[in-house]
């Protein structure tokens, strides 16, 4: 395997495999297709050179694992993806909805140097604006339960917008303009399971959310 950084298009594929893995996701080359938006035909193609690189392995479940090198390089790249959001909000003051894919266009170029300075003048973040923990710091979020798990009269605090809705531009302007945002604090005023929604009190209005998209929004209850 070449020691030198993988390309722009093999570190998404890194970046994908290990955000769906750490998410609990079964990591299929129909997954990757769709997360990435590419043919499946494309990423057979990918993956026979990633796997020649040394970047990846096939189980005989076919199911995709990141070797040591490769998960070295996804933490990499997944790790300049986040500073790079936070330079955007803090100093640009992008919208949250516009950071993750600004973010894309920068992370690929930004060397090891930039990124150390990053990371000392973000004063070491742990997680990115949306939520999402830094790679090594996933424990401190294992306590977080999915929104849609909530039940009528409890509280909570949004703590993350997973990886997966911060591709999609519409929905996370959506949240964003209802305040569905990391540190928003907010009471369930009704479920309604045969309707599929969750209704929610927050900064003084009500928000009716789908339970399929509350499933993908992380929460810490309050006592």
């Amino acid at each position: 395997m070449t020691d030198l950084r993988p390309s722009p298009t093999i570190e998404d594929y890194l970046g994908v495999i290990y955000t769906l893995d750490r998410n609990g996701e079964r990591v299929i080359s129909a997954r990757l297709a769709q997360s990435l938006d590419v043919s499946a035909p494309t990423v057979t193609a990918t993956l026979k050179r990633m796997q020649r690189d040394g970047w990846v392995v096939v189980n005989g479940q076919k199911e995709i694992e990141l070797t040591p090198a490769g998960r070295s390089a996804a933490m990499n790249v997944i790790r300049r993806h986040m500073l790079t959001e936070w330079m955007l909000a803090r100093m640009l003051k992008l919208p949250l909805s516009e950071v993750h894919r600004e973010a894309h266009q920068i992370e690929h170029s930004l060397s090891p140097e930039v990124a150390e300075r990053l990371q000392v003048e973000l004063e070491d973040p742990r997680f990115c604006p949306h939520g999402n923990p830094l790679p090594g710091f996933e424990e401190e979020a294992e306590g977080w339960v999915a929104l849609s798990s909530l039940s009528q009269g409890e509280a909570a605090i949004v703590r993350r917008i997973q990886e997966n809705l911060e591709e999609d531009y519409a929905i996370l302007t959506f949240l964003e303009s209802k305040g569905v945002v990391p540190g928003a604090q907010f009471q369930v005023i009704e479920v309604l399971p045969f309707n599929e929604t969750i209704k929610l009190s927050i900064e003084g209005k009500d928000l009716i959310l789908g339970l399929r998209l509350a499933s993908d929004i992380f929460v810490s209850r309050v006592a």
